[in-house]
């Protein structure tokens, strides 16, 4: 846990970076401070491993006043990435891994094992990335060895400060995914440093929004962008903060219609004739154990195509649903963020996307149309006008939206 007790920054030129700044980030919670260019951001976050010292004010670490703990064994206690990874040139991959658990005196073995293992954590296998040097490494490699090396000692708080910003868009992106994931297996205290409003509302589980060195309004990323506290804050998350804000709501089962229902093995003419007496122009198709397996429409005959094999067998004429059914590619997991659907929708040319309680197939749960996901977006900024708290969105959805 991380708390600042109105900390101030002041230079010797007068100038005042942070002014009276109070706030907390719970244990395991990653908190996004996002501002322009000199707002006080980098400056708070080195006011936790004393690269700069406060002027006025406490901070707190586990508890533990910082300023009466040596700098030195402080900073071994935090993670700490920064933009240019900041790798030793002359040392291997895996050496830098291991450098502060070498630093507090682990065994040479031990150490390396750690780093191995941290190695395999972010993706890059030991066996082949440990023994070569940074140069060797593509820039989004070698980010990734940056966050391996933070996370080595198994620090209670990781420090990032624009960590993804010297890398181009799309391996900016994967990593951004690849880091929720981790976080979501190591839980860190994470301070995380952007100017990317996108970024940051990505991320974070709250968003502190930085003026000029206060916090303007420190919320949740849907409140940011649904109730902004100031006419600065509402500039700032921009005029498209509604696009913005389907990145974190997320599908509820609430969101969901439900259409008729098939199975595998049901004799075709009895389906569609159901169909027909409905009104039901399709049906979604499930296997024995509630998975989805495609869908069928109401004027499926014996003769009509399908991607299905074989004619099945059972009572009525064209056999059973299974020769008939046709592949289902717009499907997504429950609590995936409606950004997510919208672009499954426009990627398949789809009217309606089904959803399921994994992200592996899984048991169907019901049909997201266009007009649910609009209510859907409507009734979640109605719920932060009240200050009623809906779901948060799925991690693994979040970092499946990397083609979204």
């Amino acid at each position: 846990m991380i708390r600042f007790e109105h900390v101030t920054k002041r230079y010797a030129d007068g100038t005042t970076a942070v002014d009276d700044l109070s706030f907390e980030v719970a244990e395991g919670e990653l908190v996004t401070l996002v501002g322009p260019s000199g707002c006080g951001k980098t400056t708070t976050m080195k006011m936790v491993n004393r690269l700069t010292e406060p002027t006025e004010g406490r901070i707190f670490l586990d508890g533990d006043d910082i300023s009466a703990i040596d700098p030195v064994r402080l900073r071994r206690r935090i993670g700490y990435v920064i933009q240019q990874v900041g790798l030793f040139p002359h040392r291997t991959i895996l050496e830098n891994t291991a450098t502060v658990p070498h630093l507090l005196g682990w065994k040479r073995g031990k150490g390396r094992q750690r780093a191995a293992e941290l190695l395999d954590l972010v993706g890059l296998d030991p066996s082949v990335y440990g023994d070569r040097y940074p140069e060797q490494l593509s820039g989004g490699q070698r980010q990734r060895v940056g966050v391996a090396r933070a996370l080595a000692a198994d620090p209670p708080v990781l420090l990032m400060d624009e960590p993804f910003g010297a890398v181009d868009p799309v391996v900016r992106e994967h990593l951004q995914n690849e880091f929720l994931k981790l976080q979501e297996k190591v839980r860190k205290t994470v301070l995380f440093v952007t100017h990317d409003i996108e970024e940051a509302v990505r991320l974070g589980d709250r968003i502190a929004v930085y003026g000029q060195g206060s916090i303007e309004q420190f919320d949740s990323p849907a409140t940011v962008l649904g109730a902004p506290a100031t006419p600065y804050v509402a500039d700032f998350v921009g005029a498209d903060r509604g696009l913005k804000r389907l990145s974190v709501t997320p599908v509820e089962e609430s969101d969901l219609d439900h259409p008729p229902v098939v199975r595998l093995d049901d004799p075709l003419a009895e389906a569609t004739g159901r169909l027909r007496s409905e009104g039901a122009r399709w049906a979604v198709v499930l296997d024995g154990e509630d998975n989805l397996y495609g869908w069928l429409p109401a004027d499926a005959t014996a003769t009509g195509s399908g991607s299905g094999s074989g004619s099945g067998s059972g009572s009525g004429s064209g056999g059973t649903v299974r020769a008939h059914a046709r592949a289902m590619e717009a499907r997504l997991p429950l609590g995936a963020p409606l950004k997510q659907a919208f672009a499954t929708m426009l990627q398949h040319d789809a009217g309606w996307i089904a959803v399921v309680d994994g992200t592996d197939g899984g048991r169907f749960l019901g049909v997201l149309t266009p007009t649910r996901l609009h209510e859907a977006l409507r009734r979640s900024i109605d719920a932060d006008a009240r200050d009623v708290p809906r779901a948060g969105v799925a991690v693994e959805s979040v970092a499946s939206t990397r083609s979204s």
